[in-house]
């Protein structure tokens, strides 16, 4: 699923323990000869608030029938997010169709300055202390996408040292 990022680390959801957040229900109508048939789209956010996160969309002509089919589908790609803390190694902006989202590290105490739905993807993974921008569209799907796409950019200091061949001394000296 998230072909186009280099270091992403698939995790299995045996042995964790998963919260779930709802980020949004939409009812959908489709009409037909007969008449609009109504049904629901709900888009879940799951994570163990220490690192590991997936999203997944459910549909269903049932509110809590889609619900339970987008936490399936969340359990199904979850990936692991480098933190520092309780916060993100460095800032990083994440886009997806029309939204644009901008993540910045914050310091101990600040908590977690973000919107809705930024917030719940967020607070899923575990960072209590960033601030955020969502901006352009604020269509739920998208904001989560590019939320996402924001967190998988991220590389932790290690990682950037074996990148580039150095050790963790020699990156911070300079």
């Amino acid at each position: 699923m998230y072909q186009k990022y280099k270091n992403v680390e698939y995790v299995k959801p045996s042995g964790l323990e998963l919260k779930d957040r709802l980020v949004g229900v939409q009812r959908v109508t489709k009409v037909t000869k007969g008449g609009r048939a109504f049904g629901f789209s709900a888009i879940v956010v799951v994570g163990d608030e220490n690192g590991v996160v997936g999203h997944g969309l459910g549909k269903s002509k049932e509110v809590s029938e889609a619900i339970a089919k987008a936490v399936e589908d969340a359990k199904k790609n979850l990936v692991r997010i480098p933190l520092n803390g309780t916060t993100l190694p460095h800032e990083q902006k994440g886009k997806y169709g029309g939204a644009r989202v901008f993540l910045q590290p914050a310091t101990e105490g600040t908590g977690v300055i973000a919107g809705g739905t930024v917030r719940a993807v967020l607070e899923s993974v575990g960072i209590h202390n960033v601030l955020s921008k969502s901006q352009g569209s604020s269509n739920p799907h998208n904001v989560v996408k590019a939320t996402f796409d924001a967190l998988l950019q991220l590389r932790s200091a290690k990682t950037v040292a074996a990148q580039r061949g150095i050790s963790l001394e020699k990156l911070f000296k300079g």
